[in-house]
């Protein structure tokens, strides 16, 4: 029978044999982190997003399942679903929330005053209401936009260049997302002396019906606007633009990969790489107002000479110079 002594020198041994990282595992603060997108996860557009997020993690030291939880919600294009996915993420307690695209960070926004929201893309967010100011965010939102008031301006500035013809400029929105430069787009249209009639779809089911109203109103080009729901219906909507034989051009990253005429557009995925750098911050105590929230620096102008040629443009040379060319 072991003594006392015995027994407190055995266990003493017993616990100097478990390794010290299951100490340091036991003891290391574990955060819940969310993640809300408007669309579904079955689209690749979408997918890279959240990817591109996680290994902005990992390349910090963050591992879900160990020290971070990442609670993901989808929307999956019924977007009257984000105000409660939204709500849900805030009651899970979570420290931050990224959210993908201008609908999930109003739905946000609109659920929690006090949780920070990073956004991994967006439109302006001054215009919508989530700041007063870029450099010092007076709300509880920081995080990068990738849309602005001149990135609109410009798609119409280098279809008027690509095809000087045209005088009626289609531009296609989608209404749960209303874009807040559209004022400042119709201003520039007015200067080249065009016209831009706003055409509107919800749903893929109403794609087919808004172009066909383009047509209808003899519109003779088309502005796709940077929604989501355009993001995950990229070719469709591009193929739609070649049928009725417009000239196209939008700030969708694979526009004109996919058949649509031209893409003037920043990589959208960094913002959801930088995201990972806002998340952490957060994480270690830097306050949101002192996060200055990020606009791109960087943008690519994409031509696709397979549609030109299809529509019988010549592209200008001094615009080819300026574009990558496929």
């Amino acid at each position: 029978m072991k003594t006392r002594r015995e027994v407190i020198i055995a266990l003493g041994a017993g616990t100097l044999a478990v390794p010290l990282t299951a100490f340091a595992q036991q003891g290391a603060k574990s955060y819940r982190i969310g993640f809300l997108a408007s669309e579904a996860p079955s689209d690749p557009s979408q997918a890279k997003r959240l990817e591109a997020f996680r290994s902005g993690l990992r390349d910090l030291g963050y591992v879900d399942g160990s020290n971070i939880v990442i609670e993901v919600r989808w929307a999956e294009g019924q977007y009257d679903r984000l105000p409660a996915l939204a709500s849900e993420l805030v009651a899970l307690k979570v420290s931050v929330i990224v959210a993908s695209g201008t609908k999930a960070t109003m739905a946000a926004k609109n659920a929690t005053a006090t949780v920070p929201i990073v956004m991994g893309s967006t439109g302006d967010p001054i215009g919508l209401g989530l700041t007063s100011s870029l450099a010092r965010p007076s709300r509880n939102v920081t995080g990068s936009m990738t849309l602005s008031p001149e990135l609109g301006t410009k798609l119409l500035e280098l279809l008027k260049e690509a095809v000087p013809r045209i005088t009626q400029v289609a531009y296609l929105i989608n209404p749960a997302d209303r874009p807040t430069y559209l004022p400042a787009m119709q201003a520039t249209a007015k200067s080249f002396k065009l016209t831009l009639p706003v055409f509107e779809a919800r749903a893929p089911k109403q794609f087919d019906s808004a172009f066909a109203e383009m047509v209808k109103a003899r519109c003779d080009a088309l502005v796709v606007s940077g929604d989501t729901l355009f993001s995950v219906n990229v070719q469709t909507v591009a193929q739609l633009a070649l049928k009725h034989r417009l000239p196209s051009a939008s700030a969708l990253s694979e526009f004109a990969e996919v058949g649509g005429l031209i893409t003037y557009s920043p990589d959208r995925l960094e913002g959801y790489r930088r995201a990972a750098v806002f998340v952490d911050k957060i994480l270690k105590g830097v306050r949101v107002a002192d996060l200055p929230i990020e606009q791109p620096s960087k943008f690519e102008l994409v031509i696709n000479t397979t549609t030109a040629k299809s529509l019988g443009l010549t592209i200008p040379q001094a615009l080819q110079l300026r574009a990558r060319l496929i």
